[in-house]
């Protein structure tokens, strides 16, 4: 079994950054892409970003482009997320997620999700 660690959550002011790490237990492991969503209250997930593991091809969701960054660290199985210019409505509850193979054809394992809160 493999187990995401998430961390980097917290209050931050309206402009303010944030860097979210996410690291997988089993260094073995085989990653295929990791990603990034995120739930607001009485909403529903969303999805943030994503990277192709070998690749390190990044996909973002409008509403974050140009403000997140996604990155990985291939030796370390962890997964980055910088955030800069948060906005209110980029509170919420940030969850990580791993597809482990092509085949699987959807992300497999999730976090425990870590909070992030942006005050105004």
């Amino acid at each position: 079994q493999v187990q995401l660690v998430e961390s980097g959550g917290g209050l931050v002011q309206a402009g303010g950054s944030l860097r979210l790490s996410c690291a997988a237990s089993r260094r073995t492991f085989s990653i295929y892409r990791m990603g990034w969503f995120r739930q607001a209250p009485g909403k529903e997930r969303e999805f943030v970003a994503s990277i192709i593991w070998t690749a390190e091809t990044t996909y973002y969701a409008d509403s974050v482009k140009g403000r997140f960054t996604i990155s990985r660290d291939n030796a370390k199985n962890t997964v980055y997320l910088q955030m800069n210019s948060l906005k209110p409505e980029d509170t919420a509850v940030y969850y990580c997620a791993v597809q482990s193979s092509v085949l699987v054809g959807q992300y497999n394992y999730w976090g425990q999700g870590t909070q992030v809160t942006v005050s105004s």
